[in-house]
């Protein structure tokens, strides 16, 4: 699948790294070139500076030829010039919007272009499933073309694996930490990386389950 992802914030890029990690192809856009700078290095996606509401801007990105648009901005203005321009100028199957005032959800259909509207709230993993059509739980997608499972997982102070190095870990065969996010960063983990509460990890697998991930650091 192709994706491409209006906003480099924290949801944009946590949504990025997940399809990603799922071997789609994903194009990232966001207007602060310095946030974009940042990421550069650190996603395993095409990272574009720019105004995602500018046509060209769009077009430069791929949207022409993309399968998913997401606009994850903080401004829903933003989001739903976003949405109307990926369905009806470059002809997007699917379009899905983040809506961050409650109050403008009214807003968010298909008049403005939009298939799915996800509220701010949202957890990441629902809101990515919203997004991509997905039909599996709340806490597990699915990506049926990549054959693998994407699984989320929150470390608390109560979690077993808090203070422990991911070398310490012993995770389920067929199984890797794509990313660990840490005070809204993804962060590349490595063996030496020490779990700290407030950090969330996106492991990607062939055949484990929730449970088992789960249970390897809860």
């Amino acid at each position: 699948m192709k994706a491409l992802i209006a906003g480099a914030g924290r949801l944009g890029t946590q949504i990025a790294q997940v399809l990603a990690a799922a071997r789609n192809d994903v194009t990232l856009v966001d207007i602060d070139e310095d946030r974009i700078a940042e990421l550069e290095g650190r996603l395993p996606v095409r990272l574009i500076a720019g105004d995602a509401c500018e046509p060209t801007r769009l077009e430069h990105a791929g949207a022409h030829t993309t399968d998913l648009v997401i606009a994850a901005t903080g401004n829903d203005e933003d989001n739903l010039v976003i949405s109307l321009l990926a369905k009806r100028q470059f002809a997007v199957s699917r379009v899905a919007a983040r809506v961050n005032d409650p109050e403008n959800i009214w807003l968010f259909d298909q008049r403005w272009g939009v298939d799915t509207a996800v509220p701010a709230a949202t957890p990441l993993i629902s809101l990515i499933e919203e997004a991509t059509g997905a039909t599996d739980t709340v806490a597990l997608l699915r990506l049926s073309k990549a054959g693998v499972d994407v699984i989320e997982t929150a470390i608390t102070p109560q979690s077993r694996a808090a203070g422990r190095t991911l070398a310490e870990i012993a995770l389920p065969a067929g199984t890797v930490i794509a990313t660990v996010i840490r005070k809204g960063q993804p962060t590349v983990p490595t063996p030496e990386m020490r779990l700290q509460p407030g950090d969330e990890l996106l492991v990607v697998s062939h055949a484990a389950t929730e449970q088992e991930i789960h249970a390897a650091f809860q």
